[in-house]
C-alpha cells in the first residue's frame, strides 16, 4: 500500500509543464513498442503478471517490481495491434490521407504500473538518449522536440479492475478508454465512466449465458469462487441475481483462494460444479493447490477471462479435462497475421526488451547483450545462450497459435474501430459538424472528447460481423461454448460445443450439443445438488439456514406418499410400493372364495342339514315313546329353530349391505331366542311333570300344550321388540373401517346401536340363564325320559361358547370378528343339538328295544 502511494505521487508530478520548458522525474524506461504516425495508438497490455511482493524499508528507493511470469499470449495481443496499424496504413479506402502509429506499454496488470503507463502515454514520454534524467534541464531547456507523440486514445487494459483505475485518472480529461478484454458490468455505468467504451461484451451477458448453461445441465447446487477483485465482485453479484431467477442454488461463494480449496476439500462439498471467475493467474493457485490436496473429480466451468487459455493445460490438464466456459467470438483466420507474428527471429532480440524476453522464455536460452531486464534470477545467468539457429515454427508457443483468435480479434475490432472513427472526423464537412457551430474535429489534431463523439457513433464490418455499440459503449454480445477435451495424444483440443447469442429470442440464445461433450469423469453429465432426491416413503426437511435445495429425508407416516412434504392419502386409498403415489385400498370381507368362508358356509349347511335330519328321524318316529315323552311338539319347534339358527351364519359370509346387516343381528337375536325359549318351556314342562306327581297337585293344568307354546312366543316377543326398537331407532349399517389395518378397508356391519346389540345378547344370556337354573333343578329327577340333565350340559357349552366369545370380539377386527361370531353360532347351535338329541337318536336308531314305554318308566 506505501508503495502504490509513493508510485501515485511520483505519477503526479511526472511530466511538470512550465511556460519555456519541462522537467521529467521518475525512473528511465525503455520498455515498449513504438511507431511514430500522424495519431499515435496508445496500448496498455499484461505482458507480465503475478508481482512478486516484497518489503519496503523506506531507508532507500523501492527497488522496481519484478513479475513471476511472463504472458506469450498478451505478446500476441500486442503484435495483432501493432498489425492492425500496419494494415490499415497500407489500405486507401480507410484514413488514406492519415498515418497511424503506435504507442504499447506493459502493464503487469498492475495497478500501480497501469496507471504509470497510461500516464506517459497520454502526455508524451520523452526520449531518455536526449534528455538527461532529474533536474538537469533548466528553465530555458525545451524537451518538446525529443517527446514522443501523446496517444488522444488508448486501446487497453485486459483486467476490469485495472481499468477502472484508469478510466478514474484519465476520465477527467476525456481520454477514451477501449477495452479487448474488461467484461465487469459495471464499466457499463457511463456516468462513473462517461469515456470507456470495449469491443468485449458485458460479464451481465456472460452471467445471463452461464446461468443458462447451467440450469440446462440441470445443476442445481454450484460454487463460485473469484479472486478479490471489481471483475470477480460484480461478476459474482450478477450471478447470484440470475441463479435467482433461474432457481440456481450457489453452495459457496469465496474470494480467497487458498479457503476454498479447504472448503472443497475438507468439508466434503456436494457441489462438483465450481464456476470460477479468477484469471489465468489466480487460478493457477487454484488448480495447485487442487493437485496439492488430491481433488478430482470437479467440473470446470470457466468464465471468458481463461476459457480458452491454453497455456493452462500443460502443468494442470487432469483437473482441466472436461471443462465448460464461454469464450468471446473467434474469428477463424485474420489474413497476414500468423507470418506476421512468426517473423520474428534472434535478430530481434537485440530490438525490444519484450521481444527478447519472449526469445528466452520460449527457447530457454540467453540473448546476448539482450535488453531484457525482467530475467536476472540463478536460474536465468545459468542458462546457455542463444544459438541464433532457434526457428520459431519449430514449437509450440501461445503468441504464433492463430486457432483460437478472441482476444487478439478484439484488439483488431479496437484498433479498427478508432480508424473509422477517425474516417468519419475526416470526412466531416465543415458547417455540419457535430459540434459547436457545426464545427468538425480535426483528424491531424486530435481531441479525446471528440474523438470519444465518433467512437459512440461507430458501425462498421469485419470479417462478415457488423460491429456496433449500444448507448454503454458495449458490443452485441455472442459467445462460443467451448469444451477442454484431452486428444489421443495428451494435448488439449478446444471444442466448440454450442454458442450463446444475446440477439436471439430466448430459448433460442443458447445451443448445445451434448453429444460431442467430454466430461472429466465418464460419459454421463455430472450431477451436482446438494441433497438427492428423497427416496420414496420420505419428505423433504428443510436444513436450517441453508438454501431450500439442502434438505434431510424424513420418513413419511404410515399412509403418506413423499412429495416436497408428505401428502397423506384419502381414506380409500393406500400409497402403492414406490410411496410415489396413492392407490385404492385392499377391500377386505368374510367372502365366499375364501377358505374360511368356504369352511363356515360347509358347517353351516351340515349343521342345518342335520337338524333337519334329526328333524325327519323324530317324526318318523313320532308314536315312539321316547319322541312322545320327551314333548314331541316343543322338539319339533327346537329343531326347526336349530336349523334356522345354522343357516344364520351364511348371513354373516358375503359382502355386507345395508339390507343384510338389518337382518343380520336381528334374525340372529331372534333365532337363538326362539331356540332358548323352547329349551326354556321342556325344563320347565319336565319340572312341572315331577311336581304334578305329588297328590293334590294340579299345575300341570296351568301349564299345558297351550301355555308352552304361549311362553315361547312370549319370551321370543321380548327379544322381537328389542329388535323392532333397534331397527327404528339406530339400525345396522355398512360400515368402512379403515381404522385397524392401514392399507384394508374392512367391510363390516357397524351395530349402530351397541346398547341394543348387547340388549340382544344380553337377553340371549337370560333365557340361558333361567333355562340352566331349571334343568340344574331338574337333573337329579328319577325316570329316562328326564332330558334336563342334557339341558344342563348344552347350557354349560353355550355358556362356554359365548363367554368366551366376548374378549375375542372386542380383540379381533376385520373378518375375523365376522368368523367368531359366526364359530360361536355354529358352536353353540352343535352344542344344543348334540347334548340334547344325540342321546335319543341313539336309543331311536340303534337300541330301538329301550324305545319303550315300560324302560321309560324306569327310575334311571
Amino acid at each position: 500500500m506505501v508503495k502504490t502511494i509513493i508510485l501515485i505521487s511520483w505519477m503526479v508530478s511526472l511530466c511538470i509543464h512550465l511556460s519555456d520548458g519541462c522537467t521529467f522525474l521518475g525512473e528511465e524506461e525503455t520498455s515498449s513498442f513504438y511507431q511514430e504516425g500522424e495519431v499515435v495508438l496508445g496500448g496498455l497490455f499484461p505482458l507480465h503478471y503475478s508481482p512478486v511482493s516484497s518489503v519496503t524499508s523506506f531507508q532507500w528507493e523501492p527497488q522496481q517490481t519484478t513479475y513471476e511470469y511472463f504472458s506469450a499470449r498478451a505478446l500476441r495481443w500486442m503484435q495483432t495491434m501493432m498489425f492492425a496499424v500496419r494494415e490499415i496504413n497500407q489500405r486507401r479506402d480507410l484514413l488514406p490521407h492519415l498515418t497511424l502509429g503506435f504507442h504499447i506499454r506493459d502493464s503487469c496488470d498492475h495497478v500501480p504500473v497501469s496507471l504509470r503507463g497510461s500516464l506517459l502515454l497520454v502526455n508524451g514520454q520523452p526520449e531518455w538518449g536526449a534528455v538527461s534524467r532529474g533536474a538537469g534541464q533548466g528553465p530555458g531547456s525545451d524537451c518538446a522536440a525529443v517527446r514522443r507523440a501523446v496517444s488522444p486514445v488508448i486501446i487497453g487494459d485486459a483486467a476490469s479492475g485495472v481499468s477502472m483505475a484508469v478510466l478514474r485518472t484519465l476520465g477527467s480529461f476525456h481520454i477514451p478508454l477501449v477495452s479487448y478484454f474488461a467484461s465487469c458490468s459495471c464499466l457499463s455505468d457511463q456516468k462513473q465512466f462517461p469515456t470507456f467504451m470495449r469491443t468485449m461484451p458485458s460479464d451481465a451477458f456472460q452471467i445471463r449465458a452461464l446461468a443458462r448453461l447451467v440450469r440446462y445441465f440441470h445443476w442445481t447446487w454450484v460454487g463460485v469462487i473469484g479472486v478479490e477483485s471489481d471483475y470477480a465482485r460484480f461478476a459474482i453479484q450478477l450471478f447470484l441475481q440470475e441463479s435467482q431467477r433461474n432457481k440456481l442454488m450457489i453452495s459457496s461463494k469465496h474470494m480467497i483462494i487458498h479457503f476454498v480449496i479447504l472448503v472443497i476439500v475438507t468439508q466434503g462439498s456436494s457441489s462438483r460444479v465450481l464456476l470460477n471467475f479468477s484469471g489465468e493467474s489466480e487460478l493457477r493457485s487454484i488448480l495447485r493447490e487442487c493437485l496439492h490436496r488430491n481433488v478430482t473429480g470437479l467440473q470446470l466451468i470457466a468464465s471468458e477471462a481463461w476459457a480458452t487459455s491454453k497455456s493452462l493445460w500443460g502443468e494442470f490438464g487432469d483437473l482441466l479435462t472436461g471443462t465448460l466456459g464461454f469464450g468471446i467470438r473467434k474469428v477463424d483466420v485474420i489474413p497476414g497475421l500468423k507470418d506476421f507474428l512468426t517473423r520474428l527471429g534472434p535478430s530481434h532480440g537485440h530490438q525490444s526488451a519484450f521481444l527478447a524476453e519472449f526469445w528466452e522464455e520460449t527457447f530457454n536460452c540467453r540473448v546476448n547483450d539482450s535488453l531484457n531486464t525482467h530475467s536476472h534470477s540463478v536460474s536465468y545467468l545459468d542458462r546457455e545462450p542463444c544459438s541464433g539457429r532457434e526457428v520459431l515454427g519449430d514449437v509450440y508457443t501461445p503468441y504464433a497459435d492463430v486457432s483460437q483468435l478472441r482476444v487478439s480479434y478484439n484488439v483488431y475490432k479496437a484498433v479498427y474501430l478508432i480508424a473509422h472513427a477517425l474516417q468519419d472526423m475526416t470526412n466531416c464537412v465543415a458547417g455540419q459538424g457535430p459540434f459547436i457551430n457545426g464545427t468538425c474535429g480535426d483528424p491531424k489534431h486530435v481531441k479525446p472528447w471528440q474523438l470519444l463523439h465518433y467512437m459512440k457513433q461507430v458501425k462498421f464490418s469485419t470479417f462478415g460481423e457488423e460491429v456496433s455499440f449500444d448507448h454503454n459503449g458495449d458490443p452485441i454480445a455472442s459467445y462460443d461454448l467451448m469444451n477442454w477435451q484431452r486428444g489421443q495424444d495428451g494435448s488439449l483440443r478446444l471444442v466448440k460445443v454450442g454458442f450463446y447469442d444475446a440477439s436471439l429470442a430466448d430459448g433460442r440464445d443458447l445451443v448445445i450439443n451434448d453429444s460431442v461433450i467430454q466430461w472429466p469423469v465418464g460419459k454421463q453429465v455430472p450431477r451436482s445438488v446438494c441433497s438427492e432426491s428423497c427416496p420414496p416413503g420420505t419428505r423433504v426437511a428443510r436444513k436450517k439456514g441453508e438454501p431450500v435445495c439442502c434438505f434431510d429425508c424424513i420418513p413419511c407416516a404410515e399412509g403418506e406418499v413423499n412429495s416436497l412434504n408428505c401428502i397423506s392419502c384419502s381414506d380409500v386409498t393406500w400409497p402403492n410400493e414406490a410411496r410415489d403415489h396413492c392407490v385404492p385400498k385392499t377391500i377386505e370381507f368374510l367372502s365366499y372364495q375364501e377358505s374360511m368362508g368356504v369352511v363356515l358356509c360347509v358347517v353351516s349347511i351340515l349343521g342345518a342339514c342335520a337338524s333337519l335330519s334329526v328333524l325327519a328321524v323324530f317324526i318318523a318316529n313320532r308314536h315312539t315313546p321316547i319322541v312322545r315323552g320327551n314333548n314331541m311338539e316343543l322338539s319339533f319347534l327346537l329343531l326347526l329353530f336349530l336349523s334356522v339358527c345354522f343357516l344364520i351364519g351364511l348371513l354373516f359370509i358375503g359382502e355386507p349391505s345395508d339390507w343384510l346387516c338389518r337382518i343380520r343381528y336381528p334374525a340372529f337375536g331372534v333365532s337363538f331366542a326362539l331356540c332358548i325359549s323352547c329349551l326354556l318351556a321342556k325344563t320347565m314342562v319336565v319340572l312341572m311333570a315331577f311336581r304334578a306327581t305329588l297328590p293334590g297337585s294340579d299345575v300341570m293344568k296351568w301349564f299345558g300344550p297351550a301355555q308352552q307354546r304361549a311362553s315361547v312366543v312370549l319370551c321370543t316377543a321380548v327379544q322381537g321388540l328389542i329388535c323392532l326398537i333397534w331397527l327404528l331407532t339406530r339400525p345396522p349399517y355398512t360400515n368402512l373401517n379403515t381404522g385397524h389395518f392401514s392399507s384394508v378397508i374392512i367391510i363390516d356391519c357397524a351395530v349402530g346401536s351397541e346398547v341394543a346389540f348387547w340388549c340382544v345378547l344380553g337377553y340371549i344370556g337370560l333365557l340361558a340363564c333361567m333355562c340352566f337354573i331349571l334343568a340344574f333343578l331338574a337333573r337329579k329327577l328319577p325316570d329316562n325320559f328326564n332330558e334336563a340333565k342334557f339341558i344342563t350340559f348344552s347350557m354349560l357349552i353355550f355358556f362356554a361358547v359365548w363367554i368366551t366369545f366376548i374378549p375375542v370380539y372386542v380383540s379381533t377386527a376385520g373378518k375375523y370378528t365376522v368368523a367368531v361370531h359366526v364359530f360361536a353360532i355354529l358352536a353353540s347351535a352343535f352344542g344344543l343339538l348334540v347334548c340334547i338329541f344325540a342321546p335319543k337318536c341313539y336309543i331311536v336308531m340303534l337300541r330301538p328295544e329301550k324305545n319303550s314305554r315300560k324302560h321309560m318308566m324306569l327310575k334311571g
